[in-house]
């Protein structure tokens, strides 16, 4: 298992355990950059003058991330309108806004609706998803790097079966699709040096809140037959790549500072056995995340990334409030065997979080700072 050690050059073994702190993927996006997108949309921005302003944009993330003493950074995924948008825009076939509504909420009560995509024809490949975010981070960071990609399961739900169903008779046959094309990916990504993969699953999320796996129960889906499905379609598309570390992000929803699932990670714990991942990056940041009794499940030879510092809500931890923590997380994980990192990105759609860039910054910098302090 390694990871990138130098900018551009080739991949050097560097031991999990090395890493102490790391993003989750997304940073804000400046409003320039959303400005950009939009008129290119609308035709009013030629291709090559919104590249640069993304290129621009990118190194401003890099940047901010080195300077915040981050062990392992992303692009900030500021090419993406959407953590998911690397696929959507990648493969002709989706519908951007026409899949089903998904409720975000805060602990106000105030809410929101996310339209999901959906596939509505045959996939038909239009570009690589990850390659240009990785080889441009790969040239300009300083040090190690990795490229988020979506779970196959998260995938799963942008299948609708009565929109879809003229594309795919049925979601198993998309998903072996989704399978195929993200494992030659994966591929193409270690071809180009990478060695730190990232892959995001909050709908794993879904299955570890009580109320929502009700919900999946009278839609007729077992909850238990989800997760080990999951993991299958996870492990198919990440096994048999030496060389590459694998993380897995799971959060309960991030959206415009909004969550859609509560609950401790215990119903859905046997990813961490069953899985292949090197890296599980949880979010622990307030109540809805439960206690850290469910890393007890973790194998020896895996890593256990503290989601500590919430990406929803502007007040900035203390150090010693987080070493508490850190504290407590060592009754079931050894210290070394430990990691610091937000909970989740910043920006998971484009409209990013209800904090600022200065607010931003703050905990990133905390995130690195105590990394220093406590490994």
């Amino acid at each position: 298992m390694s990871t990138q050690s130098a900018a551009g050059s080739s991949a050097t073994p560097v031991p999990v355990t090395e890493i102490h702190c790391e993003v989750i993927g997304s940073l804000l996006r400046p409003a320039h950059l959303v400005d950009a997108r939009q008129r290119h949309e609308r035709g009013e921005l030629d291709a090559a003058a919104f590249k640069r302003i993304e290129d621009e944009a990118v190194e401003q993330a890099i940047r901010l991330q080195e300077d915040a003493g981050i062990d392992v950074i992303t692009d900030g995924e500021q090419r993406r309108y959407a953590f998911y948008g690397h696929l959507i825009e990648s493969f002709e076939g989706f519908d951007k806004q026409g899949g089903w509504a998904i409720p975000f909420r805060d602990e106000t009560g105030e809410e929101l609706v996310l339209r999901r995509p959906v596939v509505v024809e045959r996939l038909r490949w239009r570009r690589s998803m990850c390659a240009e975010e990785w080889t441009f981070v790969r040239a300009k960071a300083r040090g190690r790097a990795k490229v988020t990609m979506l779970s196959a399961q998260q995938a799963a739900a942008y299948y609708d079966p009565e929109k879809s169903r003229d594309a795919y008779s049925t979601r198993d046959a998309y998903l072996a699709d989704i399978v195929d094309i993200s494992r030659r990916e994966v591929e193409e990504l270690a071809r180009l040096g990478c060695t730190y993969i990232q892959i995001d699953g909050p709908q794993y999320g879904a299955l570890l809140d009580s109320k929502m796996r009700e919900g999946y129960r009278q839609r007729g889906s077992d909850p238990e037959e989800l997760i080990d499905r999951c993991i299958e379609m996870d492990n198919a598309i990440i096994e048999g790549h030496p060389g590459v570390t694998f993380g897995l992000h799971i959060c309960r929803g991030n959206n415009q500072s909004k969550f859609y699932a509560e609950g401790d990670y215990e119903p859905i714990a046997r990813i961490f056995e069953r899985t292949l991942f090197d890296r599980f990056l949880l979010e622990y940041d307030d109540a809805r995340s439960g206690g850290f009794d469910p890393l007890r499940h973790l194998p020896e030879d895996r890593v256990a990334v503290l989601g500590l510092v919430t990406t929803k809500k502007p007040a900035l931890e203390t150090d010693d409030d987080l070493r508490a923590r850190i504290k407590q997380a060592t009754r079931f994980v050894p210290l070394e065997r430990l990691a610091i990192s937000p909970q989740c990105g910043f920006a998971s759609t484009m409209e990013g979080n209800r904090i600022s860039p200065d607010q931003q910054r703050q905990k990133l910098e905390l995130v690195g700072r105590l990394a220093r302090s406590v490994w």
